[in-house]
């Protein structure tokens, strides 16, 4: 009779793994210490040796996002290193859309998620913004990418040359001529060969850091 293969250990990181995993799965609202022990295959009661409550397993699983995302290296060049973090963050959220909403939430912040910070802000001063701008310059990044992820996981439609399966069968609606403007930006740009949603990302990106530049500058 062949043996059923043993289950790995229990550990805390293997219950922050399974969690991000379920999550990832069926959204962070199914996520509780009944589903999770469930999806494990063992008993809440389990669970509760490793993690104390789900304050604590969404604490954890928002580091572990954060451990996935390179942060920037101080001393370089301040805006290709918030390129790369802003990108980076973006990937992670794509990969884990019940984040947008968690990762700036916790009281409770984990290594990963005060080392990412300290390296932004590092970054930033390094580079010469002010105090105050470094501030207003965190702030700003981070409402674009985390508002950009928001409305991309959102949309009906995915990649590039994704969008006409969804538009065309809107412009049949617009065929009484209420609605030019919209007409043209779907035929002139978004049902152009090649367009995908998410090149608008690196544009609003670029827009914002040439207005830091200036600011930093003191040309403004």
């Amino acid at each position: 009779m062949t043996a059923a293969p043993q289950r790995p250990p229990l550990s805390r990181e293997r219950v922050l793994e399974c969690a991000v995993a379920l999550a990832d799965q069926s959204g962070i609202g199914a996520l509780t210490i009944r589903t999770l022990a469930q999806s494990m295959g063992t008993k809440p009661m389990s669970l509760y040796y490793y993690v104390a409550n789900k304050d604590e397993i969404l604490d954890g699983i928002v580091d572990m996002v954060f451990s996935e995302i390179d942060p920037p290296a101080p001393g370089g060049d301040w805006r290709g290193e918030m390129q790369r973090r802003a990108h980076g963050v973006r990937s992670a959220l794509r990969r884990h859309p019940w984040a947008v909403g968690l990762l700036e939430s916790r009281s409770a912040p984990g290594p990963a998620t005060l080392r990412h910070h300290e390296a932004t802000l590092a970054t930033l001063r390094e580079a010469g913004f002010t105090v105050h701008l470094t501030a207003h310059a965190y702030a700003l990044l981070d409402s674009y990418i985390y508002g950009f992820a928001l409305q991309e996981a959102a949309l009906p439609f995915e990649g590039r040359d994704t969008a006409a399966g969804i538009t065309n069968p809107i412009m049949e609606r617009f065929a009484t001529g209420e609605y030019p403007r919209m007409v043209e930006i779907a035929v002139e740009h978004v049902l152009k060969p090649g367009y995908d949603f998410g090149d608008e990302f690196t544009f609003g990106l670029n827009l914002i850091l040439d207005g830091l530049e200036r600011l930093k500058s003191g040309t403004d």
